[in-house]
């Protein structure tokens, strides 16, 4: 173990610890304690955190995006056949290349793109599609097979494979519920309060000033929705006996992000967007210098049956003017070279759209990688539209997710893809 390494663990759990509980503790807590401390010595191992190496943020776009009028084919003849209603007019489209451009909404990531910070992977999906938001979330969650169900997440077993000995803040989730996605063996990260939620700033009280914020939860908070973690494994061991491992730390861990949110935020100007402020709290612990490797934010409403039109130009535009937010946050902390963004949304929509001005559940769709080491402004291959080439009405997928998850973990993390997605897959090779 590197000598800086050590000394910043044993400086956490000497001091932020005793700081955080000094006075308080009861007498078997401080031999507890001292015996963690001492134990912590001898299991502590080296680790990239993200002060250190890459940071991953994750963004969940929830409900199904309707990848067709994300990226619009808009010389396809079958796009404007389909779609009497719902084709977006080609005098309001920013082109991206001669046959596909963005949605009017997205000139966020069309920025970014025109610099070089934005790629599109496009007919993402995965074999025998699930229409189920709860079930396709899962598989996405879990990077299983539609006919296979895994209790770990993707993100939960890297953090088991390659995040041993590493900090509850190795995974932050930006909200109130844990995603299924950091279900592991051995619980990490901890939750961080949506904007809704967060309420930063100094409330007087009797004898001076108080800190408001809601308290974060630790990784194993049970819950019964589908982004819940559910599940917490127990420590135990002589010295256990009398504290909780992970809740001490997540106690800690808590009162770190606390700190550093009570910081002022830079000056980057973000939307009002939840979506834009879940983006700027990540910016702020990442120039509070959290050792986080893994950020999750969600951006809900994408279940677009009925009136699609306004609701999907609405999110498009909070999605792409809070990511070229986030993007101009980092690199004006110098942070940028350091962070990937990766979205993601459960399905995609069907190509024709429904009698009620909207779509239903789909299957490919595009996602969105954005940094500062973009090479390729277009991965994969759009899917036709001739109705030929559809599966049951939706598009074929050319590129499965598991793919660019394993290109992300084996480029961007610099860990092995393969006991991680417990399967052999060709990274999709996005620099």
């Amino acid at each position: 173990m590197s000598a800086n390494l050590r000394t910043r663990r044993e400086f956490l759990r000497t001091t932020v610890l005793g700081s955080a509980l000094a006075g308080t503790a009861p007498a078997f807590l401080t031999h507890t304690w001292a015996a963690l401390d001492a134990q912590g010595r001898d299991s502590a191992v080296a680790q990239t955190t993200g002060r250190d190496g890459t940071i991953l943020v994750v963004l969940q776009m929830a409900g199904g995006n309707d990848g067709l009028n994300t990226i619009v084919p808009f010389r396809n003849d079958h796009y404007r056949r389909v779609r009497r209603r719902l084709a977006l007019p080609e005098k309001d489209l920013l082109k991206l290349s001669e046959d596909l451009a963005w949605h009017p909404a997205l000139k966020g990531l069309q920025a970014l793109a025109d610099t070089g910070q934005c790629s599109v992977v496009q007919g993402v999906g995965y074999p025998n599609p699930n229409r189920s938001h709860f079930r396709s979330t899962e598989i996405w969650q879990t990077a299983s097979d539609s006919n296979r169900v895994m209790r770990e997440g993707w993100i939960g077993r890297y953090f088991d494979h390659a995040c041993q000995g590493c900090d509850p803040t190795v995974g932050v989730h930006i909200g109130r519920q844990m995603p299924q996605a950091f279900t592991a063996r051995t619980p990490r990260g901890i939750s961080v309060p949506g904007p809704a939620r967060n309420r930063v700033g100094r409330e007087p009280m009797a004898g001076g000033m108080r800190l408001a914020l809601d308290e974060f939860a630790p990784a194993e908070t049970p819950g019964g929705s589908i982004h819940d973690l559910s599940g917490a494994s127990g420590a135990s061991g002589s010295v256990l006996d009398f504290l909780d491992r992970t809740a001490l730390d997540a106690q800690v861990s808590s009162s770190k992000v606390r700190d550093i949110l009570a910081r002022p935020a830079s000056g980057t100007v973000y939307p009002g967007s939840p979506l834009a402020q879940s983006l700027k709290t990540v910016a702020q612990l990442i120039a509070g210098g959290l050792s986080t490797r893994i950020y999750y934010v969600s951006q809900g409403g994408y279940d677009t049956h009925r009136d699609q039109l306004g609701t999907h130009a609405r999110l498009l535009g909070e999605l792409g003017d809070g990511v070229k937010a986030f993007v101009d946050d980092l690199k004006s902390q110098g942070n940028l070279e350091r962070v990937l963004v990766m979205s993601f949304s459960e399905f995609g929509r069907r190509v024709a759209e429904n009698a009620s001005g909207g779509t239903d559940h789909g299957a490919a769709g595009p996602m969105f990688l954005a940094g500062a080491k973009m090479r390729r402004l277009l991965l994969g291959q759009y899917p036709s539209l001739a109705p030929s080439d559809l599966v049951n009405g939706d598009l074929r997928f050319h590129v499965d997710f598991r793919q660019v998850y394993a290109g992300v973990l084996e480029t961007w993390l610099k860990v092995p893809s393969e006991p991680i997605l417990g399967r052999k897959v060709t990274p999709l090779k996005w620099v």
